[in-house]
C-alpha cells in the first residue's frame, strides 16, 4: 500500500504569523515618505549650493509679478511697446529703491553724530550706576569686563579682522552679481515671460502640460496677491512706527521707518525685530520713559498687523492660517536664515494653491481654462532636423536637373562625337 503524497503547500507555508495589513501599509508609506524627504533634502542642498543664482531669480519672479500690471498699463494707456514698457517699469522701480536708500542713508549720516554723542553719554550713565549703585563695581572691574567684551568683538585680533574683511568682500561680490542677475532676469521675464514659460512646460510629458499650466496660473495669482498685500502691510507698519518715532522726537525717525518697511517683508518677525531697533534708539536718545512709550507704539502696530491686517488681508490673499505662516517662517529661517524667512510664506502659499488644484480643488475658478500655452509639436528635434536636411538636398537636386535638362544635348551644346556619329 503506497504512502500518501506529502502536502507541499503546508510544508512551504511560513511558520511565523502573517504581517498585519496595517503594518504593510505603514511600511509602504514609510519608504515613500523617506524618498520624498531625501528628494527635498537634495533639492535644498542644490538650492544652497546655487543660491547666488537661484535667489536673484526668485526675487526677479516676485518683482515681475509686481511690475506686470504696471507694464500692462504702459502698453494700454501710453501705447508703448512691450520692450519699452518693461524697461521703463524696471528703471522706475530701481530709481524708487535707490531714492529711498539715499534718503535713509543721508538722514542716518546726519543724525549718527548726535546719536553717537547721546549713546556715549548713556554709556557713561550706566558706568556711573555700576560704580555707585547696588553692584558697587570698581573701575578695575568695569575695565576688565570692557576688555573682555572688546576681545570678544574683535574675533581673534588681526586675523579675525582680515577674515571678516575677506568674507565681506566676497559677500559684496555675490550681492553685486546677484543684483545684475536679478535685473537681467526681471527685464526678460517682463518682456518674454510667456515664451520662457512655454519652453519650460514643453519639457514636461504631453499629458501633464495643461494641468501644470493651469495650476501655475493659480499659483501666479496667489503670488501676486501675496506680494501686493505684503507691501500694504509693510507700509502700514512703517507709517505707524515712523509717525510714533516722529511724535516722540526719536532721532532717525525716517530711516527707522524705511528699515521697518524693508524688514516687514519677513512676516511677523521682521517688523518686530526692526521695531526693537527703534525702541533701542529711543532708549539711547530719550531715556527709558520714551523708550517704554515707543515700545507701546511698536506693540500696538504689531497688534493691528496680527489681528487685522494678517487675518483679513494676508489670510484672504494666500489662504493660510496664521499658525501655518508662523511655522513656515520658523522653518525657513532655520533652514536658510533670513532668505528662508523671506521666501517661506510665498513658497508655501504657491505650493498650497498648486497642490489643491491638482487634487481637484480650484481656488480661482473665475480664471477658467481658456488660456492655453503654446508648446512644441510632437516631432523629435533630431529627426526633424534630419528630415529637413534631406528635403533641402532633394530640392537642390531637383532644381539642378530642371536647370540642366534631362534630355540629350542639342544645338551648339551638342557633343562633336554625337554629331560625327549622326553624319555616318
Amino acid at each position: 500500500m503506497s504512502e500518501p503524497a506529502p502536502d507541499l503547500t503546508k510544508a512551504s507555508a511560513p511558520s511565523g504569523p502573517p504581517v498585519p495589513l496595517s503594518v504593510q501599509r505603514t511600511a509602504a508609506w514609510a519608504w515613500r515618505l523617506l524618498l520624498i524627504c531625501a528628494a527635498v533634502a537634495v533639492a535644498v542642498w542644490v538650492i544652497g549650493a546655487l543660491k547666488v543664482v537661484i535667489v536673484p531669480i526668485a526675487i526677479a519672479v516676485l518683482v515681475t509679478v509686481l511690475l506686470s500690471p504696471v507694464v500692462g498699463f504702459f502698453q494700454r494707456r501710453l501705447r508703448m511697446s512691450r520692450a519699452v514698457a518693461s524697461a521703463v517699469g524696471l528703471v522706475g522701480l530701481i530709481v524708487l529703491v535707490v531714492a529711498l536708500l539715499t534718503v535713509a542713508g543721508a538722514s542716518m549720516v546726519r543724525g549718527f553724530g548726535d546719536l553717537w554723542d547721546e549713546a556715549s553719554a548713556g554709556v557713561d550713565k550706566v558706568t556711573a550706576w555700576l560704580a555707585d549703585g547696588p553692584l558697587q563695581l570698581s573701575d578695575q572691574d568695569i575695565a576688565k569686563w570692557a576688555d573682555k567684551l572688546q576681545d570678544l568683538a574683535g574675533s581673534g585680533g588681526g586675523s579675525g579682522f582680515l577674515t571678516g574683511a575677506l568674507h565681506g568682500a566676497v559677500t559684496l561680490g555675490h550681492v553685486a552679481a546677484g543684483t545684475l542677475i536679478c535685473i537681467f532676469c526681471t527685464f526678460f521675464f517682463l518682456l518674454d515671460g510667456r515664451t520662457i514659460w512655454a519652453w519650460l512646460v514643453g519639457l514636461l510629458p504631453r499629458g501633464s502640460r495643461e494641468h501644470v499650466h493651469q495650476a501655475a496660473r493659480r499659483g501666479l495669482v496667489t503670488l501676486g496677491a501675496y506680494t501686493r498685500t505684503q507691501i500694504l502691510v509693510a507700509a502700514v507698519d512703517a507709517i505707524g512706527i515712523g509717525i510714533g518715532a516722529a511724535i516722540l522726537q526719536v532721532p532717525l525717525a525716517l530711516p527707522l521707518a524705511i528699515l521697518v518697511f524693508l524688514g516687514s517683508f519677513v512676516p511677523i518677525v521682521g517688523a518686530l525685530a526692526t521695531g526693537t531697533i527703534a525702541v533701542l534708539v529711543a532708549l539711547v536718545a530719550q531715556g527709558p520713559w520714551v523708550a517704554l512709550i515707543m515700545l507701546g507704539v511698536v506693540l500696538l502696530v504689531q497688534q493691528i498687523e496680527g489681528h487685522v491686517l494678517q487675518p483679513f488681508l494676508m489670510g484672504h490673499a494666500v489662504s493660510l492660517h496664521p499658525v501655518a505662516v508662523l511655522l513656515a517662517v520658523a522653518a525657513g529661517s532655520l533652514v536658510a536664515g533670513i532668505l528662508g524667512a523671506l521666501f517661506a510664506v510665498p513658497i508655501v502659499a504657491v505650493v498650497n494653491t498648486v497642490l489643491l488644484y491638482l487634487h481637484g480643488h480650484d481656488k480661482f475658478p473665475q480664471l477658467g481654462h481658456d488660456d492655453h500655452v503654446a508648446v512644441r509639436g510632437r516631432g523629435h528635434p533630431m529627426l526633424d532636423r534630419s528630415i529637413a536636411q534631406f528635403a533641402e538636398s532633394k530640392a537642390a537636386d531637383i532644381a539642378s536637373e530642371e536647370e540642366l535638362g534631362a534630355g540629350p544635348a542639342v544645338g551648339k551644346d551638342a557633343s562633336p562625337v554625337a554629331d560625327a556619329g549622326d553624319g555616318r
